[in-house]
């Protein structure tokens, strides 16, 4: 099942619910942009090889790209977020549900970004969306486990693996590199770490933007009374209005999220930040490929931290990693609180 762009512009027109909906769906992608995004680029503007200006385009156009590409190939992970929670039975407190779960992320991300700690958004979706469907139905019956579980696979994913890959990349780039002059790989490196760059924003509108199509689809069917659609075809005009909405959101934002996890947390070589970078690709490639949804932000740092690691362990700033981890692990139970409790509250107003 899906919807044409006439259609949705037609329904815009005269269902009030669905323009909330649309405007807080797209709030949320917007902020993801703005917070989330900037993980893609902060190693190739920490490392000097591109100047912040330059590299918030870059990201802004393989966002894009990714979320065209991945999602026409693959949109394992759009299906995922979809049925990961139930919102079937009554559509109007299901969309009221579903609205204050968006709101709930917007609040939390905004909050995260203000102290430029880079939460993951993708985790923070799962958990409001989460807590707004057991407020929903009164109990843990709305969550679906057989999803679910695939958070947890992703979690260790983007953490375990993430960290490992970090170290083994560099480890293995500077066993190659050992007896070059090290004032020569410098230009070559430079290229690689704006490719590894633009390669990390690929894979983020690849993962993030299908994660957020699916919740967008899931609010247009509950808007138009649908509670119980379990296939659906993402429109193309979807993945282009995410993505440039994305786009949008790292443009205007994020210079805080890039020092804290490009400058504060390690001091990085160029070869270090394409290593980073590499080992983030890959891991991501491979969760999007196998329908695995995980947080680009848990993945990106991670390898960082096992790019830094790989040098010695004092090479990483674990003040600034307390930080984030602390963040990351509060993310699940706080923004799953503050999305039942917007739900409750959202369902006796409205």
């Amino acid at each position: 099942m899906t919807i044409t762009l006439g259609d949705f512009l037609n329904q815009l027109l005269s269902n009030p619910a669905l323009v909330i909906t649309s405007i807080l769906t797209m709030g949320v992608v917007l902020v993801n942009g703005w917070t989330d995004a900037p993980n893609a680029i902060a190693t190739c503007i920490s490392t000097r090889s591109m100047g912040p200006r330059a590299a918030i385009i870059m990201a802004a156009v393989f966002n894009f790209l990714g979320v065209l590409v991945m999602t026409a190939i693959n949109a394992t992970v759009a299906q995922t977020i979809f049925k990961m929670v139930d919102f079937g039975g009554d559509p109007h407190e299901a969309l009221i549900a579903l609205c204050a779960a968006l709101f709930a992320i917007v609040l939390w991300a905004t909050a995260a970004w203000w102290f430029g700690i880079p939460t993951s958004e993708s985790h923070a979706l799962i958990a409001g969306i989460s807590g707004a469907a057991i407020a929903l139905q009164g109990g843990v019956s709305g969550i679906n486990p057989a999803e679910w579980v695939k958070v947890i696979y992703g979690l260790v994913l983007s953490t375990g693996m993430g960290f490992g890959a970090g170290w083994l990349v560099v480890r293995l780039i500077e066993k190659i590199c050992c007896g070059i002059d090290r004032k020569k790989t410098f230009g070559p490196f430079k290229n690689a770490q704006i490719a590894g760059g633009a390669g990390m924003a690929f894979m983020h509108g690849a993962q993030d933007g299908q994660k957020f199509m699916g919740v967008f689809m899931l609010g247009m069917f509950l808007a138009q009374g649908q509670a119980n659609v379990t296939e659906f075809q993402i429109p193309i005009w979807l993945m282009v209005l995410c993505s440039a909405v994305m786009a949008l959101g790292t443009s205007i934002g994020g210079y805080r999220i890039i020092k804290s996890v490009g400058m504060d947390m390690v001091k990085l070589d160029k070869h270090q930040g394409f290593s980073a970078d590499l080992a983030a690709v890959v891991c991501l490639l491979i969760a999007s490929i196998t329908g695995i949804p995980v947080s680009t932000t848990h993945t990106k740092t991670t390898a960082i931290m096992g790019v830094g690691a790989a040098k010695r362990l004092s090479s990483v700033n674990w003040g600034i990693v307390r930080e984030m981890v602390l963040a990351w692990v509060l993310t699940f139970p706080g923004c799953g609180l503050v999305g039942f409790l917007m739900a409750e509250l959202f369902m006796q107003l409205f």
